[in-house]
């Protein structure tokens, strides 16, 4: 009986082990399918954000068709919404003096003030502060803003004087601000709302006038002589350090590009000429849109599921905005298709938005054994407690797909604006990059920069030159108030409010959803 009770219990052993083993070898067969088919979808995903040369310049060549259609007012329909901007003449590098700017960010905003030696003479006694816009004032008027930023001015002034405190001449204060700014002339800014808060709306609103109003009320000896958007001032900046700086791009949250254009290319120019024949235009190119532009599925549910769908297409596939969130989107459908993260998809994959830019460049430039920082990121970010290192290898392939399409396209659009003035061939051309991605995403700034290396070929390449803004944020704002210096002698009474703000030359309304 014993025997047989023996005989049995090994019969059982047997038979478990067999069951364990055939479970086994059938969790192994299902995890080596699962693993096929996050490949699968990795290279499908690859080639449908494939950038090679001959796209890119199909790119380049549609940004350029617009921009053309754009200028000539024709009627014909195009993707860009351009603005023109009344800020001529650019600097020059001659500028001295001591000056005082503003940048308006959103939610803060940057005061400086440095002293403009000229030529071959380095910028000196630079200062800044970073103040935060009270959440009261998020919705207020435009009145109620500049009243703040102007007494915060004064606190300013006093902890950096000029040293000519007691001089009658008005000190000059350049204004950037980080949305679109549309300009009927030189110093009236009409209506505009910024991303995170809503200046007045009406149509025809002289911001200018404004600001200008506010800093005399509050006994601030400084007066605007220029209001344009960031990229405008990044523009003037590189301008005061060299002639052949004809284009600036804005490559961080939100992007935009401008350029300098002569003046009689455009129909828009309704002003005065401006002294030098020449203009300043910010392209808007994050709503330029082209079948050429290498849209996935991914793209596709991200644009359809924004708050602006339809719009700001090239936007969404090269700023800081959105990089992070098309990772996202991408391992969320690995983890519900191929268990990546395991049996259970982590709830915080699947929570809109929650990869910043900064979190998926850290991953992606991880190049410690074994992608230990990616399995940190996974972590932090999405409570992704254990990863193996092809998992992890994975994960940073993806944002490197991600993040080579996104540098290609902004590349493919330096191209467009440059060609478009035609000194691809035989004049050097610089551009000034500025914001977050070309500054710290390095992997990111090497793909734009290669990407405009084999367009131009070797013969070429050295003719356009991509260069960091000079200063920082906000530094745009001093070259502008040193350049717009006399402006004052064009426009006699730029505080005039006698001007029709219904009137056709006042008729712009930027985009007040656009997401700079």
């Amino acid at each position: 009986m014993r025997k047989e009770v023996l005989v049995a219990a090994a019969l059982t052993a047997t038979a478990t082990v067999v069951v364990a083993a055939a479970l086994l070898r059938q969790w192994k067969r299902e995890k080596q399918r699962q693993w096929r088919e996050t490949q699968k979808i990795l290279r499908k995903f690859a080639r449908d954000c494939a950038t090679p040369v001959p796209k890119l310049w199909l790119v380049s060549n549609a940004l350029v068709s617009d921009v053309k259609a754009c200028l000539a007012s024709s009627g014909t329909i195009t993707t860009l919404n351009m603005l023109v901007s009344y800020v001529a003449p650019l600097p020059s590098g001659d500028e001295e003096g001591f000056y005082y700017g503003v940048n308006l960010r959103g939610t803060n905003f940057l005061i400086l003030c440095a002293r403009l030696g000229g030529k071959n003479k380095p910028i000196s006694d630079l200062h800044r502060e970073e103040i935060p816009i009270p959440s009261n004032l998020m919705a207020a008027t435009s009145k109620e803003l500049f009243d703040f930023v102007a007494v915060e001015l004064g606190k300013f002034i006093s902890e950096h004087p000029d040293g000519q405190a007691d001089s009658a001449e008005e000190n000059k204060l350049g204004c950037i601000v980080s949305c679109p700014v549309d300009q009927a002339v030189v110093s009236h800014g009409t209506a505009i709302k910024w991303k995170s808060f809503a200046a007045d709306s009406k149509v025809g609103k002289k911001l200018v006038s404004d600001f200008n109003q506010a800093l005399e009320e509050h006994g601030v000896n400084l007066r605007v002589y220029a209001m344009v958007d960031d990229t405008v001032g990044n523009l003037a900046g590189g301008r005061y350090y060299t002639k052949e700086s004809v284009a600036a791009v804005t490559l961080a949250m939100g992007t935009d590009a401008a350029y300098v254009e002569p003046a009689d290319a455009a129909l828009q120019w309704h002003g005065p000429s401006p002294k030098l024949g020449e203009m300043v235009i910010s392209t808007q190119w994050g709503d330029f849109s082209s079948p050429h532009l290498p849209i996935t599925i991914f793209d596709t549910c991200l644009d359809a599921e924004s708050s602006n769908p339809g719009r700001r297409r090239f936007e969404k596939l090269i700023s800081g905005m959105y990089l992070g969130e098309i990772v996202r989107r991408v391992l969320l459908k690995m983890a519900q298709e191929t268990a990546l993260f395991g049996d259970h998809v982590p709830s915080k994959l699947m929570t809109p938005y929650q990869l910043s830019s900064p979190d998926m460049a850290a991953m992606h430039q991880d190049a410690s054994d074994d992608r230990e920082i990616v399995g940190e990121k996974l972590r932090k970010v999405f409570e992704i407690t254990s990863t193996s290192p092809r998992v992890r290898e994975v994960v940073s392939e993806v944002c490197d797909i991600i993040a080579e399409r996104g540098a290609r396209l902004a590349g493919a659009g330096i191209l467009g604006i440059i060609k478009k003035l035609g000194r691809i061939e035989n004049k050097k051309s610089v551009v000034t990059v500025e914001g977050g991605l070309y500054e710290h995403y390095r992997v990111f700034r090497n793909y734009l920069n290669s990407s405009v290396w084999e367009m131009l070929g070797n013969d070429l390449s050295d003719n356009v030159v991509i260069e960091h803004s000079h200063g920082g944020s906000g530094t745009g704002a001093l070259f502008l108030a040193a350049s717009q210096m006399d402006m004052q002698n064009d426009d006699p009474d730029p505080d005039n409010d006698n001007d029709d703000p219904d009137s056709d030359n006042n008729d712009h309304d930027p985009d007040p959803d656009a997401d700079t």
